[in-house]
């Protein structure tokens, strides 16, 4: 015969059987969100070291059609084929000083522009001057949905109850990507 006290015993195990299902089930989901978060600042931070090979591409494609008209250092175009091969190893600190090195590049390139009317009047050069300045919205683009993702991620590795998921699994914050004020400026490439 069933008593109730059996009943009661039941019910408790039922109800503590629910409770640890259910933590189980949020704590499944925080960690996969952190894995989701995590897929898409990589994903992210792909598409920005591909819009920076593309910067490099233009910087040379610019340096072919300034050189007719202008001696630039080689060491620019032995620059701008290193910092290419670095891109694809490089993690978001390694892009902050990619970015800061292939602006001063880009910002010496147009000087030089600058200093040759005719130029500046190059349909060629105009051409890719307004590529660039696509390249560089597009850049801006990514570097902003990063930075978003990754202060998502942040966050929860820092509020309750995801920062205990984050501390059990070892889950570090993410890097943002910060090209730093000076050079968040896009170079004016308008003649």
């Amino acid at each position: 015969m069933v008593t109730t006290l059996d009943i009661i015993s039941l019910v408790l195990i039922a109800v503590v059987v629910l409770v640890v299902i259910g933590v189980a089930a949020a704590a499944v989901g925080i960690y996969n969100r952190f894995f989701s978060l995590k897929n898409s600042a990589e994903a992210t931070v792909g598409q920005v070291k591909v819009a920076m090979k593309k910067r490099l591409d233009m910087i040379e494609q610019l340096l072919g059609a300034v050189k007719s008209y202008a001696a630039f250092e080689k060491e620019t175009l032995t620059g701008v084929t290193e910092m290419r091969a670095r891109i694809g190893s490089a993690g978001p600190g390694d892009l902050n000083e990619l970015e800061r090195e292939s602006r001063s590049v880009l910002g010496r390139l147009l000087a030089v522009a600058e200093n040759y009317p005719d130029l500046k009047t190059s349909q060629t050069v105009q051409n890719l001057m307004g590529a660039v300045q696509g390249v560089e919205d597009e850049i801006a683009r990514h570097r902003y949905t990063y930075n978003n993702i990754a202060q998502q991620y942040n966050t929860m590795t820092d509020t309750v109850p995801s920062n205990l998921i984050a501390g059990v699994m070892g889950f570090k914050k993410l890097e943002y990507l910060e090209f730093g004020e000076e050079i968040e400026r896009v170079p004016t490439i308008a003649f």
